[in-house]
């Protein structure tokens, strides 16, 4: 009876099991909508990410055109968006392109930023030459979660590592929970550049993006991470909570904030 009452324990859904009352605080998702309890209150920017998957031959062409059109659009003071980092994928899903835009202010900030750009010739023949230049693209309207760094420029030279994970629906407040305890193990070298959850696009779906001087650099950091009271536990509870993961290792391109 012991036995068969664990398994079926195991087959519900963790935020049902009375085990993760033992080691994270557990919040009420119906007091509030998941995106006001996770994100940040003291800021109302809001991200988009973009991934363009360029035709192989294209590459060079898409991040030239790239660096010409995009610094001189978005750092223009009347459009409330930024650039926060743009970069080419080295290893992971090739010939691709990973762009993060923040908006100050949000939604609204969004909606008059894109108002604008359709009323700007160059960015239409901008748009209509890098159309030509895909074979597909996809985008997410991201938050950031409340006890992440804040994605701020950086020198370089840094590859980068954005890892993505699909996690199981209804399981995010658990999620922020347990990342809410290990972003603390991973702080000591200023790897860490941001976390995000999506609120349109695919959804259930978290991103990390870390800094690294070089592969192996990153593989000594991970490692020592291990070595750290709690950290272990902690992957313990996060692995179940997650249906997919995918990394990228990029590089950014010269306009990138982030180098």
């Amino acid at each position: 009876l012991i036995c068969r009452g664990l398994v079926s324990s195991a087959s519900r859904p963790r935020e049902d099991s009375w085990l993760k009352s033992l080691f994270v605080r557990k919040v009420d998702p119906r007091k509030d909508a998941h995106s006001n309890l996770l994100a940040k209150r003291e800021t109302s920017s809001l991200y988009k990410l973009q991934i363009h998957n360029v035709k192989p031959e294209c590459l060079d062409a898409y991040n030239k055109l790239c660096q010409e059109v995009l610094p001189k659009i978005h750092e223009e003071k009347h459009y409330p968006c930024a650039l926060v980092g743009t970069w080419n994928t080295w290893y992971g899903e090739q010939d691709q392109a990973v762009h993060l835009w923040r908006y100050e202010g949000g939604y609204p900030a969004l909606n008059e930023v894109m108002s604008k750009l359709r009323q700007n010739k160059e960015f239409t023949e901008f748009r209509k030459e890098r159309g030509n230049m895909l074979l597909s693209r996809k985008n997410q309207l991201l938050l950031e979660f409340s006890f992440w760094n804040e994605p701020v420029p950086r020198e370089g030279p840094n590859i980068y590592e954005l890892r993505s994970y699909q996690l199981r629906p209804g399981t995010m407040i658990e999620w922020g929970n347990y990342w809410a305890r290990a972003i603390r193990f991973r702080q000591d070298n200023n790897e860490a550049v941001g976390g995000f959850f999506s609120q349109i696009g695919q959804l259930y779906m978290v991103h990390h993006l870390w800094a690294y001087r070089d592969l192996q650099t990153r593989e000594d950091i991970r490692n020592a991470a291990w070595h750290k009271p709690g950290w272990d536990e902690l992957v313990y509870y996060t692995v179940p909570l997650i249906q997919e993961m995918e990394s990228r290792i990029m590089i950014p391109l010269k306009i990138s904030p982030l180098q």
